[in-house]
């Protein structure tokens, strides 16, 4: 049977024919298109005014064609590549399947009749159109179109240059000239990558017989790919250009950043080297700046404890402190909690190390030992501007304590981190460091903890069946498991294989009061201790984790990872 070319149809007349929107509802979408170019159906749903579900129901019933959920499709790359990765982000279609007279293409627009043409042409064979999610298509997208290979070639490229010239150079590190060209497209292809994956992090780390480099997704490091050491040289030092750093010094760590852009993206990288004893290892930090300041609504608190957090953000002065390990998201918090209290009548003044988001607005200090610019040093300077809000990067010592401690006390505002492991240490490590307990006392108003735990990738959850030995993990941490439903991922392409996809905060909260302060002003830690867990509606991380487990969030073993050991 002859492969039928999709009929032309105006998709928003047959919404409204069909009583799915009205005209109105039409028009105003047709409107606010002018401002974001977006697809008229596309438009449609961000407006709310219907569900993609119902939309793709309706072009299948409408073009007759079917309707094809992606997520639990089988897909062969060497058919998804059919249509190279440029025109199916332009076209928003992907090959699922090649027949002996047709090739099966999964199309966000259908309707999108120039897009089909040139989709044949490209192809070379005749094309049958089914419909596909948009968000679901980007998504299979991200994660079938890898530069894995591509990877592994250019560093093999690069290997077979040095291999080539090493009767030339000896010194592979300084002298680029030899390998620049395979460096940069190295370079930029793993960068595409990581920006594609949505990885924080790239580890370039040199072993004893290899080059292992590994991505950060999720929270968890996964083997990109592993080659021949000797590039390790070229690839460090042409990071260290990049970065401005001396790319000489290789005895010594060294730190810089630099600026790019990938695919649209406006991307800030942080570099960290370090000697090792086989080469230089290196860490890149990827800020992604295009993804703009997120809300405190959605950092994924719950709401109980968001209008806790914005009672206190609104105080005239105090102090605030946002702890856990790094990687926490606490920087994000701050920054989101920053971005509300931002307005005209308010003199924002941030010191950070680095400075990691550039917020209109707000006065932004970096700190910089080598000039000896210290985060004590700036904070003198910093309450004679006259601030409301001063954000303090972290609490690294005794003095930068004092320092803010006191800027707390009379009439600012001031947000920092710590690195404890929850909400109740954070004042006894205050102490620790050195700060008097009457300073903290008078001071402290609230500290927020927090972990990014892993979600399950909603396209493969199923019913966990826990083993015995998880069972009794959960039971020795206190928590309920008789009659509970939990889930867990089975692995699928949209999580490449993991059961995850995207991470969730998970929150402690303890909120100084009367009899807090006082125990604390005592100096009595150990009382201290016991009344914090007592607090009326707290929650232990333990605690939060849980609960995201029993709503099938997250899965049990993410619970023990991060719970088990913990005191409460």
């Amino acid at each position: 049977m002859a492969i039928q070319r999709p009929k032309k149809i105006r998709l928003g007349d047959m919404l409204v024919e069909q009583n799915v929107i009205t005209e109105d509802q039409l028009m105003a979408a047709l409107n606010a298109q002018k401002q974001t170019s977006n697809k008229l159906g596309r438009e449609l749903i961000e407006s709310g005014y219907l569900t993609e579900d119902q939309l793709v129901s309706i072009l299948a019933r409408q073009l007759n064609i079917d309707f094809i959920d992606i997520r639990d499709y089988s897909i062969t790359p060497e058919v998804v590549k059919r249509i190279p990765e440029v025109q199916a982000r332009r076209f928003r279609a992907i090959a699922l399947a090649e027949e002996e007279n047709h090739i099966l293409v999964g199309m966000a627009d259908p309707t999108n009749i120039f897009a089909y043409d040139d989709l044949s042409k490209l192809i070379g064979k005749p094309v049958k159109v089914a419909v596909v999610k948009e968000e679901d298509l980007l998504s299979t997208i991200d994660s079938v179109y890898r530069r894995t290979a591509e990877i592994s070639n250019f560093a093999a490229e690069l290997g077979q240059q040095i291999t080539a010239s090493e009767g030339a150079a000896a010194d592979h590190n300084i002298n680029e000239g030899l390998a620049d060209a395979p460096v940069v497209k190295l370079l930029q292809t793993m960068l595409e990558d990581a920006v594609q994956v949505n990885a924080s992090d790239i580890h370039i780390e040199p072993d004893i017989n290899d080059l292992r480099i590994r991505f950060r997704i999720d929270g968890t490091l996964r083997v990109q790919t592993t080659t021949d050491l000797r590039i390790a040289g070229a690839l460090i030092s042409r990071l260290k250009l990049m970065s401005g750093l001396d790319i000489s010094e290789k005895r010594l760590p060294q730190d810089g950043r630099f600026h790019l852009e990938v695919h649209g993206h406006q991307i800030d990288v942080r570099l960290s080297t370090l000697p090792m004893p086989s080469g230089e290892s290196a860490v890149m930090r990827l800020l992604n700046r295009s993804a703009g300041i997120i809300g405190v609504d959605e950092l994924g608190m719950p709401k109980t404890l968001v209008d806790n957090v914005r009672k206190i953000t609104h105080s005239p002065h105090g102090l605030m402190l946002v702890t856990g390990p790094t990687g926490s998201g606490k920087t994000t918090t701050l920054y989101a909690l920053l971005s509300e209290l931002n307005n005209p009548e308010v003199k924002i003044i941030t010191v950070e190390d680095p400075v990691e988001y550039r917020l209109s607005g707000v006065n932004q200090v970096q700190v910089n030992p080598k000039v000896e610019l210290t985060f004590s040093k700036v904070l003198r300077s910093v309450l004679r501007q006259d601030p409301d809000v001063v954000l303090i990067g972290e609490m690294r010592d005794k003095e930068t304590i004092e320092i803010g401690l006191r800027a707390s006390m009379t009439g600012h505002f001031v947000m920092s981190t710590l690195h404890t492991n929850d909400a109740i240490s954070s004042a006894l490590r205050l102490i620790d460091m050195g700060a008097e307990p009457y300073l903290i006392a008078g001071a402290l108003r609230c500290v927020l903890a927090q972990r990014l735990i892993r979600r399950i990738c909603t396209s493969c959850a199923e019913t966990d069946s826990l083993d015995t030995a998880t069972t009794l993990l959960l039971e020795d941490m206190g928590e309920e498991v008789e009659g509970v439903t939990f889930k867990r991922g089975r692995g699928c392409r949209n999580c490449n294989a993991t059961g995850y996809q995207g991470r969730i905060g998970i929150y402690e909260f303890l909120e100084m009061d009367a009899e807090l302060v006082e125990t604390l002003h005592n100096g009595d830690l150990i009382e201290f201790s016991k009344k914090a867990k007592t607090r009326p509606g707290f929650k232990s991380l333990k605690q939060s984790a849980y609960e995201l487990a029993v709503q099938g969030v997250t899965t049990v073993d993410e619970v023990v990872r991060v719970g088990y050991g913990m005191e409460f």
